[in-house]
């Protein structure tokens, strides 16, 4: 979202400013083959599940396989956001800021990205013992 709708930042911007519209054409092409290459990752996953609980391997719950989604979206904000905007310091959050407020975007982010995570770990344990409980109603 931060990539495509807000424009906020970019894959390349730190080393391709957005100054120009073809810098802004260039990171933008950039994000969607970026975000092209993640869906399909996530498309493959969800298949994987979908495949392995319709063979009724686990027992599969919407509560277990959202917080399956949320904990895999926070966890991959939380590596990024380290990775990209701290260590190598790649692009920021929101840097449309004045450049003193990125690492505020940037911590919020990682809060973000692990409160997702912990409530997506919450709700797949939830969905667990749910599912697990044998009363065949699966929440």
């Amino acid at each position: 979202m931060l990539h495509q709708l807000l424009q906020w930042h970019h894959m390349a911007s730190s080393w391709r400013p957005v100054n120009d519209v073809q810098s802004l054409e260039f990171n933008t092409t950039l994000d969607g083959a970026f975000h092209a290459a993640t869906y399909i990752f996530i498309v493959v996953g969800v298949v994987l599940l979908w495949r392995d609980a319709a063979r009724g391997r686990r027992p599969w719950s919407l509560r277990r396989f959202v917080g399956c989604l949320l904990c895999g979206f926070g966890a991959f904000n939380l590596v990024e956001g380290t990775i990209n905007h701290h260590i190598l310091g790649l692009h920021h959050v929101n840097e449309t800021a004045p450049p003193a407020h990125w690492p505020y975007w940037d911590i919020g982010f990682l809060i973000w990205g692990a409160a997702m995570a912990f409530a997506g770990f919450g709700m797949m344990r939830q969905g667990r013992r749910r599912a697990g409980s044998g009363s065949g109603r699966q929440v």
